[in-house]
């Protein structure tokens, strides 16, 4: 975190818009990161999960991805590119609009999240800034940094694991979800890993 925080400080100097992408497999602190870094920069940072573009639940069982959700193609990767490419170019005196993906639901929300022209750091963070599929791939053009969290598989599961119970699942579901759809993606993360701009080790420290 300390290191987070130097190098805000540090891209501070910039003088234009800056855009940090946070980039971890399921379970790898990305959000949690993210979220310490704008609390700590409230007025100088805006915070754009990549989350907010999931799919609706509606649209995920029309496609038959409901057990795969989470998964690249459970995305609206489209809408998320074309946000990023607003946010680069924002007019001065704009606010941009972006969705919210609330946990508690499992939805997004539309327009919950608002960038404002002035806003010199933008921090978004997700599992596939770096994937090399398209459209995915448009991504890391679009960001000045990539940092890419590196814990270890135990730790990141057991997170996982947690996480999975806090929202409803039994501990066997949690651990069964786990292993048959968030590993899956890790993989395909941790396969991007060497696109990132830095690898942070023990990013809460």
């Amino acid at each position: 975190m300390d290191w987070a925080i130097q190098r805000i400080e540090k891209l501070l100097e910039a003088d234009r818009r800056v855009i940090i992408g946070i980039v971890a497999p399921p379970g790898g602190g990305k959000s949690t990161l993210a979220e310490a870094v704008h609390k700590h920069f409230p007025e100088q940072s805006a915070l754009v999960p990549m989350d907010g573009f999931h799919l609706a639940n509606s649209q995920l069982d029309r496609l038959g991805l409901r057990q795969k959700k989470g998964a690249p193609e459970t995305f609206n990767a489209g809408g998320y590119v074309r946000l990023l490419q607003d946010l680069r170019i924002q007019p001065p005196g704009s606010t941009l609009y972006a969705p919210e993906f609330r946990r508690a639901m499992e939805e997004p929300i539309a327009n919950a999240l608002a960038v404002h022209s002035r806003t010199p750091i933008v921090i978004t963070e997700g599992n596939y800034l770096l994937l090399d599929d398209r459209p995915w791939d448009k991504i890391r053009p679009l960001l000045d940094e990539s940092w890419f969290l590196d814990l270890p598989d135990s730790e990141r599961l057991s997170r996982l694991v947690a996480r999975h119970m806090q929202y409803g699942r039994s501990e066997e579901e949690a651990k069964a979800w786990a292993r048959s759809t968030d590993e899956p993606n890790a993989i395909r993360v941790a396969a991007s890993r060497h696109y990132a701009t830095f690898c942070l080790h023990d990013p809460e420290h």
